[in-house]
């Protein structure tokens, strides 16, 4: 549910997830949320209680919203606010709302929404990164590429999943295709030996190189494995 519909599906649309949308591998619905706007004027949000800079979008407009939404659900969709201070959502999570029975999403706008919602009706909380956006429509629409990319039938070569970043804990080893000379940079000669083992011994030492000298979080969390070990 959103205060602008009228920007989805948007990039959603196109590519691999658009095809998917409309053989109907996957479905996506819109609630305005000015339709449940209070007075002529249809508002949606009022001052913060105890003062402070901004608006919250109020809980006698936003409740009814997603009641009317939920109907309209799978009874067991996870209800999801989009939020900076939200669970990060990473790969994992990704696959356990593929998996799932859909999502209920909620994109906040201007200071957030009423706490009182969250706790009411259960909103389970998610983030994208650790930075603010204008609202939580350009989340809610990374959320779902990332979860629609790994619905059965989306992706045409379904093994390449499972080399891509994250899946097995690490970043994605560098990619490289014709010409053979570029710019007199080559492709690896490992990757034209035609070496299967070697090819993957390669592939499996530059992924560990590169997260480990960019995200040594992620090495962290597999024991501390690095490229010499």
């Amino acid at each position: 549910m959103t205060l602008f519909p009228e920007m989805f599906p948007g990039p959603l649309g196109h590519s691999l997830a658009g095809q998917a949308l409309v053989a109907g591998i996957w479905s996506l619905e819109t609630t305005p949320l000015r339709a449940f706007g209070l007075g002529r004027h249809n508002a949606v949000d009022d001052t913060p209680a105890g003062g402070g800079a901004g608006m919250v979008i109020r809980a006698d407009v936003l409740g009814p919203a997603i009641d009317a939404a939920a109907t309209k659900t799978n009874p067991e969709a996870r209800h999801i606010y989009l939020s900076p201070r939200g669970r990060p959502l990473t790969q994992a999570l990704a696959h356990e709302l593929a998996d799932g029975p859909g999502v209920l999403l909620v994109a906040g706008r201007f200071e957030g929404i009423d706490q009182r919602v969250i706790d009411g009706r259960q909103l389970e909380e998610i983030s994208i990164g650790d930075y603010v956006l204008s609202g939580g429509e350009l989340g809610a629409m990374v959320l779902l590429d990332a979860v629609v990319r790994l619905l059965p039938g989306v992706v045409g070569a379904q093994e390449s999943l499972a080399h891509e970043s994250f899946e097995t804990g690490l970043l994605e080893h560098p990619q490289y295709t014709r010409p053979r000379t570029w710019e007199g940079r080559d492709i690896p000669d490992v990757l034209l030996s035609g070496d299967h083992a070697k090819m993957a011994k390669w592939r499996e030492d530059e992924a560990l190189a590169l997260t480990t000298a960019r995200r040594p979080d992620l090495i962290n969390k597999l024991g501390g494995k690095t490229k010499t070990e």
